[in-house]
């Protein structure tokens, strides 16, 4: 936590949000005409804040596995606090913008809290296992939808919230390494489990599967993002091809967890041809 504590820039989205660019909603209906980013960069945004609304059930999800001083029960509070200031910043700089139906968002933001999130742990390994990716997928979900938008403002505050996630998965991932360096049979059995179908928290959200495709298209996230930004790196970095003295359980799940990169790279290939030829479809014919 203390060195968390260090590497983390300590900022204020009150200092990022355009305010003097809000208006009264009541006065002036929203109306997408409104709206300055491309509605596809909108997407991405409402589906990062909407899976940060959920925090609740994160940290209640979490939260058994400590006892009440445990170092980690003041982590998962400091955790929940920084993350809580990421939902904050995206929905002032939505509304304050017109980049979002307000009342669609509410009615979604109620709908995903009151629905809540069940992840599929059966132990505390998993749960190291499980954040080390997402926090790190997250980062990179927030970065590129930052850097799609064409809006410095919003570049830079997806920025800092991706910094923040980057400090964040370095805590996870630097307890993840010290698990594995005491059981790596047990924990290679728990990577394998959750990285296996990864999913990020927030399919839940009401048209999940059609917003993930629109931020695929864009490319802020999609499987070969997820293969070579998230699954790659954290496989070298835990150098897991070269761990030894495994268990037959842990030399299977480390079979299985090298595979996991080149399907997800076959399965991307896939998606980048189709959607290769229905952009050729859709392409106006050539004059003769």
């Amino acid at each position: 936590m203390e060195a968390h504590r260090s590497r983390r820039e300590h900022w204020y989205y009150q200092d990022l949000v355009p305010w003097e660019k809000g208006r009264n909603f009541v006065d002036e209906p929203w109306d997408e005409s409104q709206a300055t980013l491309r509605p596809e960069v909108r997407t991405a945004l409402v589906l990062n804040l909407l899976t940060e609304d959920n925090l609740p059930y994160y940290y209640s999800l979490f939260q058994p596995y400590f006892d009440e001083e445990s170092p980690l029960t003041h982590w998962s509070r400091l955790w929940t606090a920084e993350e809580g200031q990421h939902a904050i910043a995206m929905r002032s700089y939505l509304m304050t913008t017109r980049n979002c139906d307000p009342r669609i968002l509410e009615d979604e933001r109620m709908q995903v809290v009151e629905t809540g999130w069940f992840g599929n742990f059966e132990n505390i390994l998993d749960m190291f296992c499980y954040t080390s990716a997402q926090e790190l997928a997250t980062r990179v979900s927030h970065r590129n939808a930052g850097a799609k938008s064409d809006c410095e403002i919003a570049h830079t505050m997806m920025s800092k919230i991706a910094g923040d996630e980057n400090h964040h998965f370095l805590f996870y991932r630097g307890v993840t390494t010290a698990l594995l360096e005491q059981n790596p049979s047990a924990v290679l059995v728990s990577l394998n489990r959750q990285l296996q179908n990864f999913e990020m928290p927030g399919t839940m959200i009401p048209g999940f599967g059609r917003r993930a495709l629109a931020m695929a298209r864009l490319g802020v996230y999609n499987l070969r993002i997820h293969a070579e930004n998230v699954i790659a790196p954290l496989v070298r970095h835990w150098k897991v091809d070269e761990i030894t003295d495994l268990t037959p359980e842990g030399a299977q799940a480390q079979e299985a967890i090298l595979a996991i990169v080149p399907e997800l790279i076959e399965r991307a290939e896939q998606f980048e041809r189709r959607q290769e030829r229905k952009n050729r479809s859709k392409a106006p014919a050539a004059v003769a």
